[in-house]
């Protein structure tokens, strides 16, 4: 663990402050990733494999709704949502929120995708980004591919920049 690392969690910025994950996936590029069913803030019930065979998908981890990385990891999805409209690419954020935080998170940015409420962490869990410590999902992006595979992972602080997300969905066109 780097001294920054370190530093960050005595301070308890950990995934949210600072963008530090603080648990490593352990999942890689190349495996299937996990089907899930989570409730959105467009107020449907969200599956994974429905878009298999239609379109890639990306989820965005993030740790908690209107926090700083966060807002700026969901606002840079909705300014460069068309780069993954055009790739076809499904966005979605997920975090540990519950779906009444999310939809005031949504409605405040603006958001034209859909965030997801993981609430029990059974995504989070099943893609290896859940810090049970905290009970917040670790900031994380995998994007899928329409065959149900994972083409591109990234967590961490990297994770708030969208551009390795758009640059692998605009790979899988």
């Amino acid at each position: 663990m780097s001294i920054l690392s370190r530093r960050a969690a005595l301070l308890g910025l950990g995934a949210i402050g600072i963008g530090i994950s603080s648990a490593a996936t352990s999942l890689k590029e190349g495996d299937m990733a996990p089907d899930f069913s989570l409730p959105s803030t467009d107020g449907k019930t969200e599956k994974l494999s429905s878009y298999k065979g239609k379109n890639n998908v990306v989820l965005a981890f993030y740790p908690k709704a209107f926090t700083g990385g966060c807002t700026k990891e969901m606002k840079g999805y909705q300014s460069g949502l068309e780069q993954f409209t055009d790739s076809s690419s499904k966005v979605f954020g997920v975090s540990l929120d519950d779906i009444e935080t999310n939809k005031k998170f949504a409605q405040e940015l603006g958001l034209e995708f859909a965030l997801l409420s993981d609430t029990s962490a059974e995504a989070a869990k099943a893609y290896g980004v859940h810090n049970a410590e905290r009970n917040i999902a670790s900031r994380a992006t995998f994007v899928i591919d329409k065959q149900g595979k994972i083409a591109h992972i990234e967590e961490g602080s990297g994770a708030v920049e969208i551009g390795g997300a758009a640059a692998a969905c605009s790979r899988l066109k």
